[in-house]
């Protein structure tokens, strides 16, 4: 089929490759012209394991291409992806920003040969595809078109997995012709038995923010277990083990650490509670979501003075990991941007390494310094920090991280290493939600 992606943002860029790894016909649009002359040499913009290779193998076989040109790349299109983002409002209030996505309703639908399915792919409020049918139909009163939600459910850091074999496609439909334009588009999915969840919709934009709402609830859940944890002498890591392995609870999403970030989770949970409001309705378990996800990432930071002897003012504090997760170099919501200022703002001097984001925190976190590798971060310092769990640092050489180090103190906001372990070695050691070795 003939697909034309519009955005080569994370979600646009991963969508546009894999549909051309499925075989289809991709075209992928930007405005931006630099970065599409990037993306046609093969130049991937962000870091997502796989992706450039992915990208590279299908611009050689002539199924993707990257253009400006709106109207040539809609033209002759039998499905349009609207892939663009959808910010937090610049008005503080939550709420989606929409701005991009009807924009490019209004540029498609003058360019439309033939009957085509707009799809919506961006996260986006309950109503806004009713929004963009009714846009497009004014921008060409003419053209014969379906709109049509495919929330995506991609986890940075695996999003081809996720999308080559996902856990279920949702499709919002309203027309049959519509439901079986998108069935051919996912037919290489029907071969591996993926669950495919036809609905109206509205529905299918609800879905994707309830997801997400209720995964971002587990962990603010687990997260206020690991404090009462460490109230009560228990080891939540067993906790979560012994919860998880509920089938009707499952395991996933169920690891205590310093808060969820990134730019699903914290923007979904609020445009959720800004949907609720203007219907009139109360997400009150959302709301509390939203609250503990704040007071955790102030929560490491106070666990961090104390592991200071109270006082950072003075100390050099070695950060181990920026991203708000591993395998990507995202920086958006990380608690980085959080726990770092608030400790930097009392006096302490910050160094930090990264394996992949040094360059998007750099723009984010202008006054700390950079470091060439975790030993480097380490030298010198007062205490070390491990915020982000990249495998590398679960394989360091801990006997030098100590001898480096001017205090052995380390803080682990991932439960990474054993407190045994850790103690053995003589570290003074701090994880979440677990006793020290020997409680």
């Amino acid at each position: 089929m003939r697909i034309t992606v519009i955005g080569t943002g994370y979600v646009g860029l991963v969508s546009g490759a894999c549909f051309a790894r499925f075989g289809h016909t991709v075209t992928c649009v930007d405005k931006d012209a630099e970065k599409i002359a990037h993306l046609a040499r093969g130049e991937i913009p962000i870091y997502e394991p796989g992706l450039d290779a992915l990208v590279g193998e299908n611009l050689a076989a002539g199924r993707l291409a990257f253009t400006t040109d709106i109207a040539a790349a809609v033209a002759g299109a039998e499905v349009i992806f609207i892939a663009v983002g959808t910010p937090a409002s610049r008005r503080g209030d939550g709420y989606a920003d929409l701005t991009y996505v009807y924009e490019a309703a209004a540029q498609i639908a003058p360019h439309l040969r033939g009957y085509a399915v707009i799809v919506n792919k961006s996260t986006v409020p309950v109503g806004t595809a009713r929004q963009v049918a009714r846009i497009a139909a004014q921008a060409n009163p003419e053209a014969e078109f379906d709109v049509a939600s495919n929330p995506e459910f991609l986890r940075e850091g695996a999003a081809i997995a996720d999308f080559q074999r996902p856990d279920r496609i949702v499709i919002g439909v309203d027309s049959p012709r519509a439901e079986e334009v998108l069935k051919a588009v996912y037919r290489p999915l029907y071969l591996i038995e993926t669950p495919f969840v036809i609905t109206s919709i509205e529905t299918a934009e609800l879905i994707k923010y309830a997801s997400n709402a209720f995964l971002a609830a587990k962990i603010s859940f687990i997260n206020e277990i690991a404090a009462l944890c460490e109230e009560v002498g228990a080891n939540v890591q067993d906790v979560a083990r012994g919860m998880g392995l509920d089938g009707r609870i499952g395991r996933k999403f169920l690891h205590a650490g310093p808060g969820y970030g990134g730019s699903c989770f914290p923007k979904d949970t609020r445009a959720l509670l800004r949907i609720a409001q203007s219907c009139g309705t109360a997400c009150r378990i959302v709301e509390a979501v939203v609250e503990v996800n704040a007071a955790q990432k102030a929560r490491m930071a106070r666990k961090i003075r104390t592991a200071l002897g109270g006082d950072e003012s003075g100390t050099t504090i070695a950060f181990l990991g920026l991203a708000f997760k591993p395998e990507t170099d995202d920086m958006r919501e990380a608690p980085a941007l959080t726990i770092i200022p608030s400790l930097a703002e009392h006096g302490a001097r910050i160094r930090a390494h990264d394996p992949r984001a040094m360059d998007e925190a750099r723009k984010l976190l202008p006054d700390i310094a950079y470091c060439a590798d975790p030993y480097d971060a380490v030298s010198g310092a007062d205490a070390a920090v491990l915020l982000t769990e990249w495998n590398e640092y679960r394989a360091m050489d801990l006997g030098r991280i100590k001898t480096l180090l001017r205090a052995p103190v380390f803080v682990d906001l991932r439960n990474v290493y054993s407190p045994a372990a850790m103690a053995a070695l003589g570290f003074r050691y701090f994880s979440v939600g677990r006793p020290p070795a020997g409680a």
